[in-house]
């Protein structure tokens, strides 16, 4: 846990980095970040983000802390779909609402809403969260491949409780998985800044 503590007291530096702020040294790359963690810290990890997010709207940054979860419950109430989804959930389970509701609820339909519903443009960056309660809703790869056309060069922080070698996403640590996406580590393990 210490280990944790100290890569997430250095997520407010890599914000303020030109690096991440202005997207230098990536070359053709988005500027699309994540903070993986183990998802037994979850409650730590949204502790921190709420200190982190008064600190930085303190600093006069422009951004929002999405979190993906209620980014969908918004979207099926605005539909007058979410207490029905609800209702059909307990009768048919988990597998079933979540083919009912891949229409709806499509990556990109979501990355969509969170551009009609948010001025990326004028944010100095966004940071998502919540994505373990929106899944297997919302897979983390493929709502990174939909946001890629909506974030124009607005930078991108994924906090995703699970494991990304920086090539592969996996959810929860434990759910092997081949989900592809080249992103950049936020604050890698070492605490040594990403190379590019």
């Amino acid at each position: 846990m210490k280990a944790l503590q100290h890569r997430l007291d250095l997520i407010v530096d890599r914000i303020e980095s030109p690096k991440f702020l202005k997207n230098d040294g990536l070359g053709n790359e988005i500027g699309f970040w994540v903070f993986d963690y183990p998802a037994k810290h979850e409650v730590l990890v949204r502790e921190h983000l709420e200190l982190m997010t008064s600190r930085l709207h303190g600093r006069g940054y422009k951004f929002e802390n999405l979190n993906i979860f209620q980014v969908l419950v918004t979207m099926l109430e605005e539909r007058g779909l979410f207490d029905r989804a609800c209702q059909r959930e307990k009768k048919v389970g988990i597998e079933a609402i979540k083919k009912t509701l891949s229409g709806p609820l499509s990556q990109e339909k979501v990355a969509k809403f969170i551009a009609s519903n948010y001025d990326i443009e004028q944010m100095d960056f966004l940071i998502l969260s919540g994505l373990g309660s929106a899944w297997p809703l919302v897979r983390g790869h493929e709502l990174l491949s939909a946001l890629q056309d909506v974030m124009g060069s607005t930078p991108m922080i994924l906090f995703y409780p699970g494991e990304y070698s920086g090539t592969d996403l996996h959810p929860f640590g434990i759910i092997n998985s081949q989900n592809y996406y080249r992103a950049f580590k936020l604050v890698p393990e070492s605490g040594n800044e990403s190379k590019y």
